[in-house]
């Protein structure tokens, strides 16, 4: 009797082929080998490689779930980059793979479009992490605005070989710093956020019964 391989070990195969072969280049049958698997087992598993991508980005959805501690004294924009830094911590382990596939991802524009829908969905999982609703009309402008600083950060990761991801750190400060003055802008800042940003107006006493 096969014991079944655990869904990471061919998580871990997918990306090894891809990042040897590409997307275009990429056989079910390779995954199997790479995996040791037979090839009837890889299919108990997953049925396509795109099943495969799908797994890939609820496990790391999960990843950065399980690590996130609530954090009330932090500000919102400050969430935000320790979220998607933590999501990227999770890409780092099959970075060459997963480069490979942003870089083939402009000569696959179906693959494009499969990702669209799922890459707000995670954005939205990454907004409840940090502490934002991503619920309503809001919060789908928020998931919007999310997916570009995404993006962004991606892009910078893609090229950023250093242990420390400092290019990456910083493209993600400028981009979450642009969502941000986008938000204020459309008077969709967080409450926190805008109380933050505005001062505290001195009452006068002599108008305060007209206040009150």
């Amino acid at each position: 009797m096969i014991t079944p391989a655990p869904d990471q070990a061919i998580l871990g195969a997918f990306w090894r082929v891809l990042a040897g072969s590409g997307w275009h280049g990429l056989t079910l049958r390779a995954v199997a080998a790479e995996a040791g698997l037979p090839l009837a087992e890889l299919r108990r598993h997953f049925a396509t490689p795109l099943h495969i991508l799908a797994a890939h980005q609820r496990a790391v959805d999960a990843a950065v779930l399980e690590g996130t501690i609530e954090d009330l004294g932090s500000t919102p924009r400050d969430r935000l980059f320790d979220v998607l830094m933590r999501r990227l911590d999770a890409l780092q382990p099959d970075r060459a793979g997963v480069v490979r596939l942003l870089r083939d991802l402009p000569r696959a524009p179906l693959l494009a479009l499969w990702f669209a829908p799922r890459n707000a969905s995670s954005m939205a999982w990454m907004l409840e992490a940090a502490g934002l609703d991503a619920a309503g009309p809001r919060g789908l402008l928020r998931v919007q605005g999310l997916v570009g600083v995404w993006l962004a950060a991606l892009r910078a990761w893609e090229k950023d070989e250093s242990e420390d991801l400092s290019a990456t750190m910083a493209a993600l400060d400028r981009a979450l710093d642009q969502a941000d003055r986008a938000a204020r802008w459309f008077g969709m800042a967080p409450r926190e956020a805008a109380a933050e940003a505005e001062p505290v107006a001195e009452t006068d006493p002599e108008s305060a019964d007209e206040v009150i």
